[in-house]
């Protein structure tokens, strides 16, 4: 093979020798197609890797506030300004956290669990009501209220799930109206007070010692919910 040899300019050769001599040289082993600089490159965009990593922080959000939750209740979303978002969040309790996430994401954080009852609610724009308490019908009178307030008729209700099962539009009513509570304890202790019964005066001690708890219990609840009276 023959071997080309690059020699480099003396002390003596001119600038313009040298200049000369540079341009004249050819490169022997020239570098081939596969390694030569692209003519054109599409840069490394970030963007989906983002889109991914806010799609997954929201399933875990949705994941995490299913936690300890009593009922998850969808609302129609489309028309809400954000002021009135704004203002219907400061409304609820504490105990109610409202998320507005796409239904896909939703979807995925409920699959396979009690919660994906909810399917029918899966379209259209949704606004989603966590609540983590058992006093259901004080956690949806907010947003009824407000709901009346500012005249959103058609942002109703569109589906909510208590103890797995599905209610539509049309079932809230039943969750409305529901007893709280301390009426549910207070019922069973009318019961066992009504002279249909009369056996208290003849249980045993146990058996009373139950009544007195059960007494006691249901005035808690009366207390806590501001039905007691009693104030310090």
């Amino acid at each position: 093979m023959e071997t080309t040899l690059l020699s480099f300019p003396s002390s003596k050769t001119s600038p313009c020798q040298t200049l000369t001599q540079f341009r004249s040289f050819r490169n022997p082993f020239p570098l081939s197609k596969s390694f030569r600089k692209p003519t054109s490159y599409k840069p490394i965009s970030i963007n989906s890797a983002i889109s991914r990593t806010k799609k997954e922080e929201t399933v875990e959000t949705v994941k995490t506030q299913l936690e300890n939750c009593y009922l998850l209740a969808a609302i129609k979303y489309t028309g809400f300004t954000v002021k009135q978002f704004q203002d219907l969040r400061r409304a609820l309790p504490e105990s109610t956290r409202l998320i507005v996430a796409k239904n896909t994401l939703v979807f995925k954080a409920i699959e396979g669990t009690p919660w994906e009852a909810l399917k029918p609610c899966m379209k259209g724009m949704n606004a989603w009501l966590f609540v983590h308490s058992e006093e259901i019908p004080e956690a949806l009178k907010p947003y009824r209220t407000f709901q009346k307030d500012k005249k959103l008729e058609s942002n109703d209700f569109t589906g909510a799930v208590f103890e797995g099962k599905f209610y539509g539009p049309d079932d809230f009513k039943q969750l409305e109206t529901m007893p709280s509570r301390a009426e549910i304890y207070a019922k069973i202790l009318g019961a066992l007070q009504s002279p249909s019964i009369g056996l208290v005066s003849t249980l045993q001690a146990p058996a009373r010692d139950v009544i007195m708890v059960l007494k006691a219990y249901v005035k808690k609840l009366e207390d806590e919910s501001g039905g007691g009276g009693g104030g310090q």
